[in-house]
């Protein structure tokens, strides 16, 4: 019984000794464990974008009326001046003949004056205040005739209808888009770069894109425009990439665009959420590490390491806030 009593406590102590053992390694911190390693360092600049035309236009309707002719040309081709969409003008018509109505009376009116001065009954006055009523009207015919213009919106360049927005019956407002013209090919991309980015951005630089309609596909281009000036409210500069003949890309997708600013081969690479405060937490035997770092270009994912870190070292990714030089880590596979 004794012996039992023995056997007993023995393997209670022991119990006790693992589940402390086991609660005390519950609570080291869990990491990956990555090791550095050789490659390319790219340094980019995000910016995000939408493509469209090299060639394009924007039509919109001046003035707000109802539509009450449109063409069904979308997807088609165009030529500069033909006929896009008709607005309701029979309002302004119905002005216009009054006015040349007024134009027709004053003709009659100073032709009938004339005639009353050549037999001495009307004087010159009369003749001037007709002629002076008559250009007043025809400078109104004038304008008019510019008014009857706008509900007729044509095409302003050759190339194909890329867009139409709208049908008979509605009301198109005044400065809404009714159509979007242009040459199809070739294509690019206008994104938007922030302030503090863009002394990064040169011309020439490859640019690398991604988009949700070609996720696993390898699509870049190369920056051919950087606007002088900036805006001043989003705090941000548009600049143009050039598309490749072959692209996938279609008109009206948005994209995320990938500047490359600068890239190195055969650098020394660390996960970039590995490095906390210029330094990096190297783990040997299960334990951790503090050095310090020198890092020169910063990517996304990875960054260069100048020193303090040597090839095939196995560095904490990501590196754990707060975790102390010498700590007790749990190592899991990256």
């Amino acid at each position: 019984m004794q012996k039992r009593r023995i056997i007993l406590i023995v393997f209670l102590i022991v119990a006790a000794a693992a589940g402390a053992m086991a609660w005390r390694y519950s609570q080291w911190p869990r990491v990956a464990a990555v090791a550095a390693a050789r490659g390319t360092a790219v340094e980019i600049v995000y910016a995000t974008g939408g493509v469209e035309p090299v060639h394009w236009a924007k039509v919109a309707s001046v003035i707000r009326d109802r539509i009450v002719e449109i063409c069904d040309c979308e997807g088609k081709t165009v030529a500069k001046g033909d006929l896009l969409a008709h607005l309701d003008d029979g309002e302004a018509q119905a002005q216009m003949k009054e006015l040349r109505a007024r134009e027709t009376f004053l003709k009659n009116e100073m032709s009938r004056v004339s005639d009353l001065i050549a037999r001495g009954v009307a004087t010159t006055q009369a003749y001037e205040r007709a002629s002076m009523d008559l250009q007043q009207v025809q400078g109104l015919i004038a304008v008019q005739l510019e008014r009857i213009a706008d509900y007729t919106i044509r095409a302003p360049m050759d190339g194909v209808v890329l867009r139409r927005d709208g049908e008979i019956g509605e009301i198109a407002e005044a400065g809404q888009i009714l159509f979007r013209v242009g040459v199809p090919a070739p294509l690019q991309v206008v994104a938007e770069v922030n302030e503090e980015d863009i002394p990064r951005v040169a011309l020439g630089q490859v640019v690398l894109f991604r988009t949700d309609a070609f996720p696993d596909r390898r699509l870049e281009g190369r920056i051919r425009e950087i606007t002088p000036m900036g805006d001043v409210a989003a705090k941000t500069f548009r600049i143009k990439a050039a598309l490749p003949a072959d692209t996938p890309l279609k008109p009206g997708m948005s994209v995320e665009a990938n500047i490359i600013t600068r890239e190195k081969p055969n650098a020394l690479l660390v996960p970039a959420d590995a490095v906390l405060d210029n330094a990096v937490y190297v783990v040997e035997g299960g334990h951790a590490h503090r050095r310090v770092v020198t890092v020169d270009i910063r990517g996304t994912r990875a960054v260069e390491v100048l020193d303090g870190v040597k090839e095939g070292e196995r560095v904490a990714s990501p590196a754990p806030a707060g975790l102390k030089d010498g700590a007790r880590l749990r190592v899991t596979p990256p």
